[in-house]
């Protein structure tokens, strides 16, 4: 048996490589994966050769402690079986089933305390959508929805899909969301949208405030999302917010830029952008949550937000290359896509 990973080898390639199974050493346990989960955003940007490289890719997970750059490992959703413990690891470890914030990789090597053993009620494939949507309750706890607010979600990709559905669990007076693909408009109502809206077609954004319901002269959203992964969704994220209204920025453009108009009615509406990045905790909350109670929370959250059903592809490993063309290439008839092992 043979250790199989998957490499970024340029912009828009991928390869598998083999090479000899490893054996656990003193304080580790060897993995075989069952399922792992390809990011459309993050991951995207790395497949298209649009990450910066100047900085890292994610301080908090050692294997993306250093900036991108070709040929290199990258993913950070992967769920297996314990099937070997090294010497000093207890022995009830052994046939676990594990999430990690791991690589593409057939099998691999991890301390025990790098492993999140699954819930007796998750199971493998609900568990890889921990790292989505620990960035959908991220997002939730920084813009802080309020009673009855009109709230806006531009992009439902997988995580503003479940940004969506943490949503609407709150009493809110509007929740609409806009994505110019039909598939995820589908699924935004399913997750909880009152509405779901093509932001390209005519007329659409004009017409958002009376959607709203709202009626003041500096009318529009409360709260807007910017999670489509287009710079250009910002512009359109400020247009649609009303006088001192919250936009979270949860996209990572890469080195794609966002040219805003800054100097008009932005300039005097008072409105509030926040940089929203689920490696950390807002700073007004860290006296009293920790990443690991975030974790805790999203676990519990994991079975009512159902993200199984946004599923759309399943490819063998072996098929990699396919699956990240089939996100790259059709966006309109993908949204999750997991490699299967």
């Amino acid at each position: 048996m043979k250790q199989a990973s998957l490499y970024f080898t340029a912009p828009r390639r991928v390869e598998i490589r083999e090479g000899p199974l490893p054996s656990p050493a003193a304080g580790q346990v060897l993995v075989r994966t069952l399922f792992s989960a390809i990011s459309p955003g993050s991951e995207l940007l790395a497949y298209r050769g649009l990450c910066p490289d100047d900085v890292p890719l994610d301080k908090t997970i050692p294997a993306f402690s250093a900036p991108f750059r070709f040929p290199a490992r990258y993913g950070y959703s992967v769920v297996g079986r314990v099937i070997s413990c090294g010497r000093d690891v207890p022995s009830d470890w052994e046939n676990r089933f594990v999430f990690a914030f791991h690589p593409h990789e057939s099998h691999f090597l991890a301390r025990p305390a790098e492993l999140h053993g699954l819930p007796p009620d998750i199971s493998p494939e609900e568990a890889l959508f921990l790292p989505a949507l620990e960035t959908a309750v991220n997002f939730t706890m920084d813009g802080r929805p309020m009673i009855g607010e009109r709230v806006i979600v531009f992009g439902q990709g997988i995580v503003g899909l479940l940004t969506t559905a943490m949503l609407a669990g709150h009493p809110l007076g509007c929740l609409i969301t806009l994505d110019p693909e039909a598939l995820r408009r589908r699924f935004s109502l399913m997750a909880g949208a009152d509405a779901s809206l093509d932001p390209f077609e005519p007329g659409v954004l004009d017409a958002l405030p009376a959607r709203l319901g709202s009626k003041e002269p500096w009318g529009g959203a409360d709260l807007v999302y910017e999670i489509s992964g287009t710079p250009e969704a910002l512009e359109q994220a400020l247009a649609v917010t009303g006088f001192s209204g919250r936009v979270v920025i949860g996209s990572w453009y890469g080195r794609k830029k966002a040219n805003l108009n800054l100097g008009g009615r932005f300039h005097r509406s008072r409105i509030r952008l926040i940089s929203s990045q689920v490696s950390s905790i807002s700073p007004e909350l860290t006296g009293r949550w920790t990443k690991a109670r975030r974790l805790e929370a999203v676990w519990s959250l994991l079975k009512k937000a159902d993200p199984v059903r946004f599923v759309t592809h399943r490819f063998p490993f072996a098929q990699a290359a396919q699956a990240y063309a089939c996100l790259d290439e059709t966006p309109g008839a993908s949204v999750q896509v997991i490699l299967t092992y």
